[in-house]
């Protein structure tokens, strides 16, 4: 049994996890593995977002950031979705993953001013971007054998980890949870920069992808992860969607993966920002949307037992100040971090 810290990042506690030390989880977990030699990673979501059939200048945008993304210095990684917004907007996400934050550097101004650089008619598009050291970053996987986000590019996955299946065991995979409480500190602000809106968020923002792949399920397992658990989930972010800012969540995307032919895919994520790492596990630990979603999830998992072929992976940081990047172009004024401060119409 592996602890999900590496070992080079393996400090004296000065804060104790959930749990004992001979704690054994019921069920094996596992997370990615960067290699020593990576101190960073960076996840750069470009959206596009837009009312009703898709205009030209939505499909122009995709085809350009495709393009970008292809460029010799573009992320080692890089995946789409979509969804529909709290105000009924089309957003198409595309997020790309670097482990080398020259080569982003290198390669992000240009594609910033391409992005929200200029007007697209009937289209707002937007850019957020987290760069954490690698101690500020956890991921964890229900199967080692396909990686999904920024686990992509790590290096390869863990054996067994002991920190899961437990409340806290998501602060506990986290390297900077042995020495830091990880509070929020500041609030976030709009930078007006023509007719770009720039929010400089706060200390200890959270981000959290977390997804699911049916794509390998059998008709009977499929139907019932269909009928039983995804209405469920919808519910829960569908609450995070219209409703979280209450709770600490400024932003929720239920997304839809998108193959590589626009088509959708058998896998989904949530991907929502979180005032605090505790805003979100106070949801987790007691709200009654995620009590659901718990309750819904180990009914299909005891039911199938180890025959389940649904796999289930999350990724979730705790950014410092300096470690964040958001900037929105003709979005409207509730769209991802722009819901966390007060806009008027430029």
């Amino acid at each position: 049994m592996e602890s999900a810290i590496p070992q080079h990042l393996e400090t004296e506690r000065t804060r104790h996890k959930r749990v004992p030390d001979d704690y054994q989880p019921p069920y094996p977990s596992f997370v990615a593995r960067y290699k020593p030699a990576v101190s960073r990673v960076v996840m750069a979501y470009f959206g596009v977002q837009y009312r009703g059939t898709a205009p030209a200048a939505a499909t122009e945008a995709l085809l350009e950031i495709a393009k970008g993304f292809s460029a010799e210095s573009g992320p080692l990684h890089w995946d789409r979705a979509r969804y529909v917004d709290q105000a009924g907007h089309e957003t198409i996400v595309s997020v790309g993953y670097w482990d080398d934050t020259a080569r982003f550097d290198a390669w992000f101004e240009p594609e910033r001013a391409a992005w929200t650089g200029r007007q697209r008619e009937g289209v707002g598009t937007f850019i957020e971007v987290l760069r954490p050291v690698v101690a500020r970053h956890e991921t964890l996987f229900s199967s080692p054998d396909r990686t999904e986000g920024v686990a992509a590019i790590a290096g390869g996955m863990s054996g067994e980890v002991q920190e899961h299946a437990y409340w806290g065991g998501m602060r506990d995979r986290i390297p900077l949870s042995q020495t830091d409480a990880m509070a929020p500190g500041g609030a976030p602000e709009l930078i007006r920069d023509g007719a770009r809106l720039r929010v400089m968020a706060h200390d200890n923002l959270c981000l959290i992808r977390s997804g699911q792949d049916w794509s390998d399920t059998e008709a009977s397992e499929r139907k019932l992860y269909l009928d039983d658990v995804e209405p469920v989930l919808r519910e829960g972010m569908d609450f995070l969607r219209d409703q979280g800012l209450a709770i600490g969540c400024y932003a929720n995307r239920y997304m839809q993966v998108l193959q590589a032919d626009g088509s959708v895919s058998e896998k989904s994520y949530g991907q929502s920002w979180w005032k605090s790492l505790a805003a979100l596990e106070r949801w987790a630990e007691s709200h009654p949307t995620h009590v659901r979603i718990f309750g819904a999830a180990m009914k299909y998992l005891s039911t199938l037992g180890p025959s389940a072929r649904l796999r289930l992976y999350h990724e979730v940081t705790v950014a410092a100040a300096d470690e964040q990047f958001f900037e929105y172009r003709d979005c409207h004024p509730k769209t991802g971090m722009l819901a966390a401060v007060e806009t008027v119409a430029a």
